[in-house]
């Protein structure tokens, strides 16, 4: 996936925020709607993050230097992860706070029916704007995890770029929240019990939470380093085992330090008779095929071992990938 087209979902995602947020805050105002309010808070929070996810993806971008020798490529981790908290606390806790407030209020008889007419006209509008904005987002989403041939939860799960799915979990959030909102205020009106409008505004308050949990994980796991998939390391082995100056492969390690900044390191048994020069040639092969396979692979260090480590080194490295595997 480029990095262009996860920037384009961003902003667009940005500018259907703003937009939605500026008049559902002006019909909260004007119908006293908690569900309303509760939309109109999940809008602006979701702008703010998608203005933070921006500024992680520009961090990530500056180059390496002598305090940073790997890169910034973990800014997008960190903002990624600052976006969760913000979606659990302020989108999720404002959320349910409000609806909570509404609850109590119509027990007591203090939630008196309003017109809703231009609650659903912005809804409807909302639900418009949102769709479209989910749109672009699900396009890039969709052609980033058939290009690796991966469900949506697994693509999640093993893509080391949160721009993209950030946005499309956040986005699926805003759709689910207003529909939520819509179903909440037809049953106010059908039945004169603002109960549903206070229910609502928990509902989306707990959507919010949730979706905020799968991101705390996801930017938990990139922050705390995560490698290749068990799959991809069994492909590097092969190649380094191809060339004809490797005896033996042994541990393969590999670590994220961006989206697009592998690292990985390789212990290699070479042969008796590769002396220096050609064992350097060795390692030049062996690092082109690398990076042809896997062009986010920013740094190889190959270290020349053993026989007698390098098998140490497999059967660990064998028992690892079983696991994973399994």
């Amino acid at each position: 996936m480029q990095k262009g087209s996860s920037k384009i979902s961003v902003i667009a995602a940005i500018a259907a925020n703003v937009l939605i947020g500026i008049v559902k805050f002006i019909a909260a105002g004007i119908t006293a709607s908690a569900a309303m309010m509760s939309e109109g808070i999940h809008s602006f929070v979701d702008s703010g993050n998608g203005l933070l996810v921006l500024y992680g993806m520009k961090k990530a971008d500056k180059k390496a230097d002598r305090e940073h020798p790997f890169g910034y490529g973990k800014e997008l981790y960190f903002w990624t992860l600052v976006v969760s908290i913000l979606i659990f606390a302020i989108g999720g806790g404002m959320s349910i706070s409000h609806g909570y407030e509404a609850l109590v209020e119509s027990a007591a008889g203090d939630h008196p029916f309003r017109d809703l007419t231009l609650n659903y006209v912005i809804l409807i509008m909302a639900m418009a704007i949102e769709g479209s904005s989910l749109a672009i987002a699900a396009k890039q989403f969709n052609t980033a995890r058939r290009e690796k041939n991966m469900g949506p939860m697994e693509y999640i799960r093993e893509s080391k770029d949160p721009s993209l799915f950030t946005v499309v979990l956040e986005d699926t959030a805003a759709e689910a929240g207003l529909a939520t909102a819509l179903i909440g205020m037809v049953l106010w009106q059908l039945t004169g019990i603002s109960y549903f409008d206070g229910m609502s505004s928990v509902i989306i308050g707990i959507v919010l939470i949730s979706v905020a949990a799968i991101l705390m994980k996801e930017s938990k796991g990139l922050l705390v380093g995560e490698g290749i998939s068990a799959k991809e390391i069994r492909r590097i082995e092969s190649i380094v085992e191809e060339d004809p100056t490797v005896v033996e492969c042994g541990s393969v390690l590999t670590n994220y330090f961006g989206p697009h900044s592998l690292l990985i390191g390789i212990d290699a048994t070479f042969t008796e008779e590769c002396d220096i020069c050609e064992a350097m040639e060795a390692t030049a092969r062996i690092e082109a095929a690398i990076k042809a396979e896997f062009p986010q692979t920013a740094r190889i260090f190959i270290e020349a071992e053993s026989l007698a480590c390098v098998i140490g080194q497999q059967k660990v490295r064998d028992e690892m990938l079983s696991e994973e595997e399994s």
